[in-house]
């Protein structure tokens, strides 16, 4: 299937006015960068019940996040997504993705907390991971305060939030807890470094570009990191039986997306019931583009549904 029409017509505006890849930019000016898209594409001005802005305790200081809580909210324990942001460990931030966040806040009935995880290059690989594991715990622990039901947590995010989401439900399920009933997958990545068909097809021009993604590993992995660990590359774990439930959603002209398959059958073929979300003619995180596609929006309110009908 060719890329969407309309898609394409964006893109080929975007290419046309020039300016540095995210690759050739500094963290600070990548993260301007994609501050500025998502303003322009993202989702805008969406109700909300209730947003408050949290503090969450770590051993080096504070994690922020934000919690959402949808507008038919009913009664206090509400089934809640722990959600961690896409940027390739980089760029992003509760901000960036506040508008997705309402929507899947609203579309699931669920309550929404968003995690702000340290960035690389000043803080690189495990701090995501120890951030995105001690906000889910904090989360579990202080259910009853934050208006959460403890008894129906799920974890998930994009790209390399994706990522984290996969890998703190592997840590939760070795830890024995906290007990998760979904991962919301969304595009993820799942084995750093490793040559696929969809990373050599679409390298370049489909909106998330291979150089882009070894820019981004570069920053997020110390020099000595084990590429092969399941905590940078959950596709590499050797058990993925007994997790939750998943809800993987994939784009066809994803350089990502064969990895994300890759992911999605080896949950199934170890007994974890996975639906995949595949959508043959969009890019890497399309559900960004609010502004310019009509299928942005359809897609991400499937995914809340699928997690209102998996909490529910």
């Amino acid at each position: 299937m060719p890329l969407d029409p309309v898609l394409k017509a964006f893109l080929d505006q975007v290419a046309s006015m020039g300016g540095p890849k995210t690759w050739e930019m500094t963290p600070a000016e990548a993260r301007e960068s994609f501050a500025a898209l998502m303003q322009l594409a993202g989702p805008k001005d969406i109700p909300i019940g209730k947003v408050t802005n949290i503090a969450i305790p770590a051993p080096h200081g504070e994690i922020a996040a934000r919690a959402y809580a949808p507008v038919a909210a009913s009664g206090q324990g509400l089934p809640t997504l722990v959600f961690f942001h896409g940027g390739g460990w980089v760029i992003g931030n509760i901000d960036t993705h506040d508008g997705l966040c309402r929507m899947i806040a609203n579309g699931s009935g669920c309550r929404v907390i968003s995690v702000e995880y340290r960035l690389s290059p000043e803080s690189k690989y495990p701090d995501a991971v120890d951030d995105a594991v001690a906000a889910l715990e904090w989360v579990e622990k202080n259910a009853a305060q934050l208006g959460v039901d403890a008894n129906l947590l799920a974890v998930g995010g994009d790209s390399a939030g994706g990522a984290l989401a996969a890998v703190v439900a592997q840590i939760a399920k070795a830890k024995g807890g906290p007990k998760l009933s979904y991962q919301l997958l969304l595009f993820p990545v799942t084995q750093i470094g490793e040559e696929t068909r969809s990373l050599r097809e679409y390298a370049e021009g489909y909106f998330l570009e291979r150089k882009t993604l070894d820019w981004f590993y570069a920053h997020y992995l110390p020099g000595d990191a084990d590429r092969k660990d399941p905590r940078i590359s959950p596709l590499v774990a050797e058990d993925v039986s007994g997790l939750p439930p998943a809800y993987v959603m994939l784009a066809g002209f994803d350089p990502l997306h064969d990895e994300g398959l890759a992911y999605a059958e080896k949950l199934r073929a170890a007994g974890v019931p996975v639906t995949v979300a595949d959508y043959p003619d969009m890019v890497h995180d399309f559900i960004y583009l609010q502004s310019v596609l009509p299928q942005a929006s359809e897609a991400l309110n499937t995914a809340a549904k699928a997690l209102k009908d998996a909490l529910s």
